[in-house]
């Protein structure tokens, strides 16, 4: 597993009262008083939400797909996972990421229970990220873990960093990829996925 996806101990050394006070600033900066009524509890509840936005860096991804099953009859297609919605937040602005993965894998000897690879996209998705990053942890965690003959992931999103600021545009969203083993080397392959993922 690359240094990408090494987890760090959760929140750090910061209490949450810390976390608070630094929203407290925050929220003077923006031109607001923290101590009036609407907000006086404003920073506890948001040092919470963050707990709960980026609780991927208290999460060892791997660990999710560790119990395989090797009983499948002697299953040896492909397996994919559409449509895995996901919140996360860009490392740029903090701004939320909103989209869903597709997953593909070609198992060798074994496959994994598939709401773990649902845990798995959260693991990554709950910390700071730009899409490509996530892309690229997600399918190096199944192909680094599951040893399958490939591996397809496919992340669309749109991104409020570029909606709710600076270009102000709405209705975009961005797709990205990442194929390993058998999915990049084999068209055939390849292609299957990528009909699979679309439904056809």
């Amino acid at each position: 597993m690359d240094s990408m996806s090494t987890p760090t101990p959760p929140h750090g050394e910061v209490t949450e009262e810390q976390a608070a006070q630094a929203i407290r600033t925050l929220l003077r900066w923006a031109g607001d008083d923290p101590q009036r009524e609407g907000l006086l509890d404003t920073p506890t509840r948001v040092a919470r939400a963050f707990r709960e936005w980026f609780a991927g860096y208290a999460v060892d991804p791997t660990a999710y797909l560790e119990r395989t099953f090797e009983e499948v009859a002697g299953y040896d297609e492909i397996i994919v996972l559409r449509d895995i919605d996901f919140e996360s937040h860009c490392e740029h602005h903090m701004a939320p990421i909103i989209g869903r993965v597709h997953i593909g894998y070609l198992p060798s000897n074994r496959v994994v229970g598939i709401s773990k690879l649902a845990r798995v996209v959260d693991a990554f998705a709950k910390r700071l990220q730009v899409q490509e990053k996530l892309t690229a942890q997600i399918a190096q965690c199944i192909h680094d873990t599951l040893r399958p003959h490939g591996v397809g992931v496919i992340v669309e999103a749109t991104h409020e960093c570029m909606t709710t600021r600076g270009v102000h545009k709405r209705g975009v969203s961005m797709v990205t990829s990442t194929l390993l083993g058998s999915f990049r080397s084999n068209p055939s392959t390849r292609e299957e996925f990528m009909r699979l993922v679309r439904g056809s």
